[in-house]
């Protein structure tokens, strides 16, 4: 075993005898003098008490039964009121005296030895106290590591949340169109993100994007990308010059072959002209007071997976009264008890049954939906979801 493990860990006799710590000193002398054991001494359980306050390393009490003012099975009733699992206590008595040492034992004893004491006995029992205490000390360490890493992630969480928009109406002054979107994260932090943003009184800017990946680095890379979106999209350039800009960013900044599905979108509303570029996402769909139909794919791919590709953007007109529904996987990927994908066929027939629903029913129906189809599953992935619905003016 290694003896510098010992180190940081007291080792407390309490006996009455005051010739104990002399012998014990003697001999266990070398193990003193290496820095093995490093032992305090008290003469009766209040003592040792005292002697707990004064050196809060203490690990491993070997204690006397029978000792004046307070005696050892108090002592033990005592200490564990403390509820201290690092602390571990040797009882010490006669071989006779086997009822007190059963006592001792149920009241949390970890182990027992007779007099006279053999101390080989002696050492044998500190070592293995000891690396019960160390076992202890490691698992309470590591279980402190995960409280601050599960604070961490709610604290990431919140700050995810944050900067997603999530006041709606976002708008409400304006009349010609109105947004409403939601995310559920799968774990603490996700990987999906929505945006929109206004470019001038006539234009507004929208996204929903899913970060390959899970957890903290897709949470990061999830904010990366929505931040430069937004700051170039801003700027009111072309959706495909935005997507080009955007992916070779995003290719240079990328670790672990991290990347991100896209659908950018650029509304007028003055004409209802929708100009848009999907980069690798799942194809909206355009609800119309007859029936529903995929918006066209773009031939994009991924974000920040080959630099210098060349986006190209499509164009089409939404009439007063259409809602663009925008989603990410997790929706049609989302699983039931059976096995079975929640799929488009399931979404699609979901939104032709709700095509005279507003956009902010629509998307509080889909997420009860597939809340209640996957019941009793745990979230495999994030679910996104934004519902645009154009008015004209």
């Amino acid at each position: 075993m290694n003896e510098d493990t010992f180190k940081n860990v007291k080792i407390m006799v309490v006996d009455d005898e005051v010739d104990l710590e002399p012998l014990v000193k003697q001999k266990f002398r070398r193990q003193i003098r290496d820095s093995v054991y490093d032992f305090v001494f008290a003469h009766n359980g209040l003592e040792a008490l005292s002697k707990l306050i004064e050196y809060p390393e203490i690990g491993i009490i070997l204690s006397d039964i029978n000792m004046p003012e307070m005696d050892g099975l108090t002592l033990l009733m005592k200490l564990k009121e403390l509820k201290n699992p690092g602390l571990k206590t040797v009882v010490v008595s006669a071989y006779g005296d086997m009822d007190n040492i059963r006592t001792a034992m149920n009241r949390g004893a970890f182990d027992f030895l007779t007099k006279p004491i053999n101390f080989e006995d002696l050492e044998i029992t500190i070592n293995k106290t000891m690396d019960e205490i160390l076992q202890v000390r490691r698992g309470l360490e590591e279980h402190d590591q995960l409280i601050s890493i599960q604070h961490d992630l709610l604290t990431a969480r919140e700050i995810q949340q944050a900067i997603l928009p999530k006041n709606f109406p976002p708008f409400p002054d304006r009349k010609d169109f109105d947004i409403f979107a939601a995310m559920n994260a799968a774990k603490e932090v996700g990987g999906d993100f929505y945006d929109f943003f206004m470019i001038d009184n006539d234009r507004i800017g929208f996204v929903i994007g899913d970060v390959s990946g899970k957890g903290v680095p897709a949470a990061i890379f999830m904010a990366v990308s929505r931040t430069i979106i937004r700051a170039t999209g801003i700027k009111g350039i072309p959706a495909d010059e935005c997507m080009n800009y955007v992916n070779n960013l995003l290719c240079n900044e990328s670790v672990a072959s991290m990347f991100v599905t896209v659908f950018y979108g650029i509304l007028n509303t003055a004409n209802g002209e929708l100009e848009f570029v999907n980069a690798g996402h799942n194809p909206p769909y355009l609800i119309t007071p007859a029936g529903i139909k995929s918006v066209e794919l773009t031939k994009g791919t991924v974000l920040g997976g080959i630099e210098h590709f060349n986006y190209r953007s499509l164009k089409m007109t939404m009439a007063p009264g259409d809602i663009l529904y925008l989603y990410t996987d997790g929706v049609t990927e989302a699983f039931n008890r059976n096995g079975e994908l929640y799929g488009d066929e399931r979404l699609e027939a979901l939104l032709n049954a709700n095509l005279r629903s507003d956009h902010t029913q629509i998307v509080k129906t889909v997420l009860s939906e597939v809340a209640a189809f996957a019941t009793g599953i745990p979230p495999s992935d994030d679910i996104t979801m934004m519902a645009i619905r154009y008015s004209g003016r």
